[in-house]
């Protein structure tokens, strides 16, 4: 297994679509960049190996992990939970390691996950959102989303922009995805 991912499985992983993602602590940034990109990614917290381990078994998700140990467990090893050994420190590497990895190309779906708590953001007219925006952005944006769960409110503002430059860093033509 060269490329750090267990061998077989890949159809399984992608039958629905997009792949989802499991990532572990060590890499937790990876989870928020895969998120700008419209990816499911849950954060796994004070979470051991074994329960790791079952849970992305459990929800189909591809394991995203620097532990070399979970590399070597069976279920990886016969192809039935896929893992990918994240070689790189820096987030942007990551990244482009697992789009390279698993062949993904941009997303439509970009920008429409909560960066924060994984959910699918809902759209929402300015006037739901006037007392939850500072005034300049309730006075320049039109388009918003929300997270139903945690309630953080998204517009296309300078952090927006700053996040579609570095998505065109990872990789070229990805911080043309619609949003």
């Amino acid at each position: 297994m060269p490329d750090g991912h267990g061998a077989g499985g890949h159809d399984a992983y992608f039958m629905s679509g997009a792949p989802r993602f499991l990532v572990d602590i060590n890499v937790g940034r990876l989870a928020r960049w895969l998120r700008v990109l419209g990816y499911d990614a849950l954060l796994a917290r004070d979470v051991d190996d074994n329960a790791l381990v079952r849970l992305a078994l459990r929800e189909g998700r591809v394991l995203l992990t620097r532990d070399t140990q979970i590399l070597k467990r069976r279920v990886v090893t016969l192809g039935l939970l896929r893992a990918l050994l994240i070689q790189h420190d820096a987030v942007a590497d990551q990244l482009r390691q697992v789009m390279d990895a698993l062949s993904l190309e941009g997303t439509a779906h970009a920008f429409s996950r909560c960066i924060e708590c994984n959910e699918p953001l809902a759209q929402r007219r300015p006037d739901e959102v006037r007392v939850m925006v500072p005034p300049y952005v309730y006075g320049t944006q039109r388009a918003y989303s929300q997270c139903p769960t945690c309630r953080r409110v998204y517009w296309r503002g300078t952090h927006w922009g700053n996040m579609r430059k570095e998505m065109e860093r990872v990789r070229p033509g990805l911080g043309d995805s619609p949003a």
